[in-house]
């Protein structure tokens, strides 16, 4: 399967499929297709897996469309500024996302909410107790916010991250959330109350932009509604 991920500052991408080749992606992800694909709306996984991922922003329901004839492509477009990131899944290579981060893959990957354990991790840690789990096997393609930075840890090597910039990380990096330290670093450091940690050894993706952060920058801006 080929692809090509273009465009800023909102990308999007072209997925070339053969006869019988597929991608699924949440209902009302397609942007533009050719012709000779078919297109079918399911509850992918059945109704539990579907309330799950709700939870993690996704629709209930997904659509997964099928080339019926050679030469048959699809596009799928980001719906904020950021970057488009391809993904292998498979053994080993099991992905957490940030909320709303899938845009589409192929039908043997699966799409599943993934707990943060602990109480301050999903209080604090910037996304809530639910984020995406990407599984299976096959290509993935996530959206993520402005740019991205790709660091690999060591075993034992620890980043700490500010509130809603961790994107993406391998499953098996250890994730939890600690409170900033000292109280005029609380009071005065602007970062607030926690930070994420990441711990290594595993592959990880962090966004310089946030989207409640872009949306308190543009809230000013807007028109006040004068009674």
């Amino acid at each position: 399967m080929k692809y090509e991920i273009f465009g800023q500052p909102m990308p999007a991408v072209t997925i070339h499929l053969e006869p019988g080749e597929s991608i699924f992606t949440q209902s009302g992800g397609m942007s533009w297709m050719t012709d000779a694909i078919d297109m079918d709306t399911n509850m992918k996984g059945g109704l539990l897996k579907g309330l799950g991922r709700m939870f993690t922003g996704e629709s209930l329901f997904m659509a997964t469309y099928t080339a019926r004839g050679a030469g048959q492509s699809i596009t799928c477009a980001s719906t904020f500024p950021g970057t488009i990131l391809a993904l292998e899944v498979g053994p080993g290579r099991e992905y957490i996302c940030q909320k709303s981060a899938f845009l589409c893959a192929t039908p043997a990957v699966e799409l599943s909410a993934n707990l943060i354990r602990g109480v301050s991790g999903g209080l604090f840690g910037g996304e809530g107790f639910v984020l995406q789990k990407l599984g299976g096997v096959g290509m993935a393609f996530v959206e993520l916010d402005g740019s991205i930075r790709q660091y690999d840890l060591a075993p034992g090597q620890r980043l700490k991250v500010d509130t809603g910039n961790v994107a993406l990380f391998e499953s098996h990096v250890r994730y939890s959330v600690e409170m900033v330290k000292g109280f005029k670093n609380i009071l005065l450091g602007g970062e607030g109350l926690f930070l994420t940690t990441l711990e290594g050894p595993g592959r990880v993706w962090l966004q310089t932009m946030t989207l409640p952060g872009l949306a308190q920058r543009i809230i000013p801006f807007l028109p006040q509604d004068s009674k």
